[in-house]
């Protein structure tokens, strides 16, 4: 009696597991390359936020604290001039206040950017928020260096004279605020383009 033989084909699924296997890795490395620099770009979002939390508080304090009187022989008659004199730095005060305390709670949100670099949600929750507290600080900046501006250079056409020449400590002071504002809207700018970029996939 003849012996039957069987041949069995086994095929290649070695090399389709082996190509499967390369695919899964190089998409790993990948996946771990572009979670290296979003891990980055969140660590320099979260300390620009802690010095906007700063920035913001000062201008804010400072401004607060602009106020000053002038010096007259009688106590009866006495020039004063304070933040809580002008509606626009009273806008400022509050505004700026707000930002500092947006900034403060925005904090979480920048953390697990940090710890989940690849997360989606709280890089676009950061984008959206940062940029309509962008605005708020933009107008309380421009409203209150409009009115500082008034302030040394006065408007002939509305004969406003400029109170800069007897109360420079209070211009001085309040000069000092919107320019710490100002450094502000850059950092923000800086945070905005910081999110849109760790949204960006490959």
């Amino acid at each position: 009696m003849a012996k039957e033989s069987t041949t069995i084909d086994v095929g290649e699924p070695s090399t389709v597991t082996k190509s499967t296997s390369h695919e899964k890795k190089k998409g790993f490395v990948a996946a771990a390359a572009g979670g290296g620099y979003k891990r980055g770009l969140a660590i320099f979002d979260f300390l620009l936020r802690l010095a906007a939390i700063g920035i913001t508080i000062g201008a804010s304090s400072v401004m607060f604290t602009a106020e000053e009187t002038l010096p007259f022989f009688t106590q009866f008659l006495q020039f004063q001039a304070g933040y809580d004199d002008f509606p626009t730095f009273q806008f400022f005060v509050i505004a700026i206040a707000i930002v500092a305390s947006y900034l403060v709670l925005s904090l979480p949100f920048s953390i697990v950017t940090i710890v989940r670099p690849l997360a989606v949600v709280p890089r676009l929750i950061l984008l959206i928020s940062d940029t309509v507290v962008l605005t708020l600080t933009t107008s309380a900046a421009a409203a209150a260096a409009s009115i500082v501006y008034l302030a040394h250079n006065g408007n002939a056409n509305t004969n406003w004279l400029p109170i800069c020449q007897q109360f420079g400590d209070f211009c001085q002071t309040a000069s000092t605020a919107v320019v710490a504002a100002s450094i502000s809207v850059v950092f923000f700018v800086l945070l905005i383009v910081i999110s849109a970029i760790g949204l960006k996939t490959h």
